[in-house]
């Protein structure tokens, strides 16, 4: 384990461990596991290098632990690429065109998840979009388009998947810690992540009958590509002053659905695990 260098305009080093990075190996953390992540790709906003995203470090991850991986978006040359970074050493990682606002190609790519890993016991729903700066530009179809992709789509997700889960499964949803608070000034973003927690809540209640656990991963400032784009727009995100000094990476939500996927975390369910550097608790 390493220490980082400092933060800008801060005055202490800030710890950046191998795993924040990406650079641990695997533990075997989910020999076993058949986990199909939704959202596997990753926008690069134009960027030359862009930074992992969660989706991606997720599959990486996950098929680094020992699990076989079904990884689904609608972009299929960003999936192609997810597919190519994790699936090395032997992994099973396999790909899954998907369009989460169609409901009937939503139920194929469960299908096609259960077919292809011959089984499912994690679904992990990432997938999230925002329209519109403040009230004022939030117009009705942009606030249906925004609430169709980032909690219908997580509803008939788990609609799907609640059948097929084999006993003692997981379902992880990635919201945001602007679920928690205002922040991203997106008032349907806000929204439809506040709403994700109601319906991982009744997910969780229904699946506790076959021991079917369900959580969110609500990440805060992250350097992904999506994080960096979010900064362009609104430089003042990035001066952020975050109680650990420094943006979290793309690993470190992967890390935390690690840990919701694997049977460490069998007796937690119906909860919001926040990974945002003390921002949300200590600001």
């Amino acid at each position: 384990m390493s220490d980082a260098p400092a933060a800008a305009g801060a005055d202490r080093p800030v710890h950046m461990p191998a795993e924040s990075r990406g650079e641990e190996a695997g533990r075997d953390r989910l020999v076993g596991r058949r986990v199909l992540v939704v959202g596997g790709g990753q926008n690069s906003f134009g960027l030359d290098d862009p930074p992992i995203g969660n989706g991606r470090a997720m599959v990486s991850l996950f098929a680094r632990e020992g699990g076989a991986v079904a990884a689904a978006d609608r972009d299929r040359t960003s999936l192609d690429e997810t597919v190519a970074l994790a699936g090395g050493g032997g992994a099973t990682v396999v790909a899954i065109d998907a369009d989460v606002t169609d409901p009937t190609a939503v139920r194929s790519m469960v299908a096609s998840a259960v077919d292809l890993l011959g089984g499912l016991d994690g679904v992990v729903y990432n997938v999230g979009v925002g329209e519109g700066l403040g009230l004022a530009t939030t117009s009705p179809e942009s606030w249906d388009r925004v609430f169709s992709t980032n909690l219908r789509g997580a509803m008939l997700t788990a609609q799907a998947s609640l059948p097929v889960l084999e006993p003692g499964s997981s379902v992880v949803f990635i919201s945001s810690v602007a679920g928690l608070q205002p922040g991203s000034r997106i008032p349907s973003y806000d929204a439809s992540k506040a709403a994700l927690a109601g319906l991982m809540r009744h997910v969780a209640l229904e699946g506790a009958r076959k021991a079917v656990r369900a959580n969110i991963v609500a990440p805060g400032l992250m350097d992904t590509s999506l994080g960096r784009w979010a900064s362009q727009g609104r430089p003042s995100r990035g001066r952020t002053p975050v109680p650990l000094g420094r943006q979290g990476t793309g690993w470190e939500t992967a890390y935390a659905a690690l840990f919701l996927m694997s049977d460490e975390s069998a007796y937690v369910t119906g909860q919001t695990l926040v990974v945002d550097g003390g921002l949300t608790a200590l600001r």
